[in-house]
């Protein structure tokens, strides 16, 4: 089975022959089995070459960089093996057609929303009040013709939300509001990690897919970023980055001692980020019975089956429904 590998260290990732090795600082060097990895995480300080790069390509391997803070900085993304030029072209013209575009926008949203208030009800006896303002702002998506007011939808729903962290959380952990760039509490900082962890692993995925990550729906495309993993992260940041946080804290894997603070910016220590990926990892790979495919179908899985499913939807051979958690 693929696996994801997380370096914290300073050093260097270095090719010989056709095996990856990992130096770090004092020289020690590490094999890592290049036929058993799927993603490569750096958040410490690593050196690369391109005798790495054209191994990484042969195999298939993203390279995902972060910086001192856990921001992700950008990926090593290997030469498209998955490609078809239709599908693309069918792609950009959900994008430039309007009522096309607004269908997917809206369904990006709705996916999340039953999510987040999927969340929300299993703290149902504190939590009415904003279920009631979440759906009475959910209500408004239809008849929105917009898409900046679509997006404005989202962020007084995602303001709503965030409201009942306080009281699904254990009270160290209660924070006033979002805060993303630079994250000033624990929360915040748990919030961006997992965030960011999720832009990543759907890229990752989509890479196995023929999808065009830079041409996107809901968020406006742009240069220089994949866009399109932000908009299918609406569904799985409730999810999954959510609900593991909730785990994580409400059990005490981890608690205050696993952040540090520079300079008002709030982030997780080595340890926390260490005990975070290895949850994370656990989550990606647990299961659910598939009631249409009629298998065990892990998180991980279900973010590519959403891939699929937008492509079918652009050469128009079924109509995209998102994910909506059954179980």
């Amino acid at each position: 089975m693929l696996k994801d590998h997380y370096i914290f260290s300073t050093g260097r990732l270095q090719r010989k022959d056709n095996t990856l090795y990992f130096v770090d600082a004092e020289g020690k060097k590490k094999s890592l089995p290049i036929e058993q990895i799927e993603n490569l995480h750096i958040f410490g300080q690593v050196d690369v070459n391109s005798a790495l790069l054209n191994l990484l390509a042969q195999y298939g391997v993203c390279l995902h960089f972060y910086n001192y803070h856990d921001y992700y900085v950008g990926t090593f993304y290997p030469r498209e093996k998955n490609v078809s030029g239709y599908t693309v072209v069918q792609q950009s013209v959900h994008y430039l057609n309007r009522e096309k575009r607004l269908y997917l926008a809206r369904s990006f949203l709705y996916g999340g929303i039953h999510h987040m208030l999927r969340n929300l009800r299993r703290h149902k006896e504190k939590t009415e009040e904003i279920i009631r303002a979440i759906e009475k702002e959910a209500a408004k998506l239809e008849d929105t013709a917009k898409i900046p007011e679509l997006m404005g939808i989202e962020g007084r729903i995602r303001q709503e939300y965030y409201q009942a962290f306080n009281v699904m959380l254990k009270p160290e952990f209660a924070f006033e509001k979002r805060t993303k760039r630079p994250p000033t509490d624990p929360l915040n900082a748990l919030i961006s990690f997992g965030n960011s962890r999720m832009y990543t692993e759907i890229l990752s995925e989509m890479y196995k897919t023929m999808l065009d990550p830079t041409i996107s729906f809901l968020h406006e495309p742009s240069s220089k970023r994949f866009s399109l993993s932000l908009d299918l992260a609406e569904i799985f940041k409730p999810l999954l980055v959510d609900t593991l946080i909730a785990s994580l804290v409400n059990n005490r894997v981890i608690t205050l001692k696993h952040f540090d603070e520079m300079e008002g910016i709030v982030f997780l220590n080595e340890e926390g980020r260490k005990k975070f990926l290895a949850e994370w990892e656990k989550k990606l790979e647990t299961t659910v019975q598939h009631r249409t495919l009629k298998r065990k179908v892990s998180y991980r899985y279900f973010i590519r089956l959403e891939c699929y499913k937008l492509i079918k939807h652009f050469i128009g051979d079924t109509l995209y429904k998102p994910l909506k958690a059954w179980w």
